[in-house]
């Protein structure tokens, strides 16, 4: 599984833990990615999609109809 939010688009953050001696050694963030299942009304199915703590939010808030209909518009094969 990817570390993209398929809502949101969030992806890992990249820089540089400094210890206390000050060597950097690389580092990322990972977004929280989750493997969500959510049931589509109007199609009659179930889609699973990859996403962020924030893109469950950005789903409840809008809902999953507007939120598909935005990942389509965008060109992403749901």
């Amino acid at each position: 599984m990817s570390a993209i939010c398929q809502v949101t688009g969030r992806k890992p953050g990249f820089g540089k833990s400094v210890s206390h001696s000050h060597t950097r050694t690389n580092r990322r963030w990972n977004p929280n990615i989750q493997r969500k299942t959510y049931y589509l009304p109007s199609e009659d199915r179930r889609i699973t999609l990859n996403v962020s703590a924030k893109g469950i939010k950005t789903i409840d808030r809008d809902g999953i109809e507007a939120v598909i209909a935005r990942l389509r518009a965008g060109g992403q094969k749901i």
